[in-house]
């Protein structure tokens, strides 16, 4: 986002016993510790972090075995870009997660909050992960069963957000050694589950195309939401979607309708919240975006009135750095928006990225 200030010190771990050796240290002295991957999905106070930043720079791709009947099993550093391993896998033939194209940061991030998008979430395919667990100061080896993962959640991020985490933690108690991915061995997608992504593609529901046009069709869809960074285009200077979408029981999506009705007047049929099932028979998920457009906030807002933050006008669910905004010009406009489709619609939204000295 172009936002913040800087650390009271920076290490750059570009081996994993550097990485294990800094976040051991910090944890030892009891020094306030950040560790960042590619700090796409952070916004930090203005103010700067008070303790140690340990860059994540570790590197490596293992493919040791890769077999029609037993699939490819991919280990990657935690420090690997994310998108570039996505890109090796379309040109190799490793079917999975063609759908999350585009997304920015470092590879070890993705299992922390399950990185989803265009119907794909790295928890169909992680089959383990490598941490330093920091609590019982040692290497643990994570099997996908372990991870508890759920939308935008995963027991790695639960020490960072959960009940039981300390009031301003943010590096989770297992920090990201490398993943292991089980990938299908296919020149084809996995089954197309996004409505606007299969329009693209121009098929059905469920078919498939080959991968690496299914790459280009999710990389179109980021780009005409502005969410392919683009140094000149400040609808891309974002940390993609500011807010996830709400899970809500039948009646609270009810109530949500209801308040929508009422709010826009005559035209009922677009008081209706988009709905998306859930593993839970009695809980769906609703539209974020939707959210924030009924409750009157549209493409732009904030943006258009020359405030130096605002929402981006290719996608409401992107608060964006219009060029000179601070930190806390993007909080503003996110508090601003939360609080408002909370006292129009009901519903409290809650912030994707990590905020960091920083709250809503």
């Amino acid at each position: 986002m172009r936002v913040g200030g800087a650390p009271r010190r920076l290490v750059t771990a570009r081996t994993e016993a550097e990485l294990v050796e800094a976040v051991r240290g910090c944890d030892e002295a009891g020094e306030p510790l950040l560790v960042v991957g590619g700090g796409s999905n952070l916004v930090v106070a203005d103010e700067g972090f008070p303790g140690t930043v340990v860059l994540v720079r570790t590197r490596g791709v293992e493919v040791p075995h890769a077999s029609a009947c037993g699939g490819v099993s991919v280990t990657v550093a935690a420090g690997e870009d994310w998108d570039e391993l996505v890109a090796r896998a379309c040109e190799q033939g490793w079917s999975g997660i063609e759908a999350l194209s585009g997304i920015p940061g470092s590879t070890g991030a993705t299992p922390v909050q399950n990185v989803g998008a265009y119907g794909q979430e790295v928890a169909q395919t992680v089959a383990r992960v490598r941490v330093w667990d920091r609590a019982e100061q040692r290497v643990r080896t994570m099997f996908a069963g372990d991870l508890g993962f759920a939308y935008r959640h995963s027991v790695l991020k639960e020490s960072m957000v959960g009940p039981d985490a300390a009031p301003g933690t943010v590096t989770p108690r297992h920090v990201v050694l490398s993943v292991t991915f089980s990938l299908r061995p296919t020149e084809l997608s996995q089954p197309i589950g996004y409505a606007a992504l299969a329009d693209g593609l121009g098929v059905a529901l469920g078919g498939r195309v080959p991968l690496e046009r299914a790459r280009e069709a999710v990389l179109e869809q980021r780009r005409r939401r502005g969410m392919v960074l683009d140094a000149q285009d400040h609808d891309t200077w974002s940390c993609g979607s500011f807010f996830t979408n709400p899970v809500l029981s039948r009646p609270e999506l009810e109530q949500v309708r209801l308040r929508a009705e009422e709010s826009i007047g005559q035209d009922r049929r677009s008081a209706v919240p988009p709905t998306y099932p859930t593993d839970r028979e009695e809980l769906v998920k609703t539209s974020a975006a939707w959210l924030i457009e009924h409750a009157g906030f549209g493409r732009g807002f904030g943006s258009s009135s020359g405030r130096p933050a605002g929402l981006s006008t290719k996608h409401t669910l992107a608060v964006t750095n219009r060029g000179h905004a601070s930190a806390a010009d993007v909080v503003a406009v996110a508090r601003e928006v939360r609080d408002g489709v909370e006292q129009t619609l009901g519903v409290r939204l809650v912030n994707e990225p990590v905020l960091v000295g920083l709250s809503l």
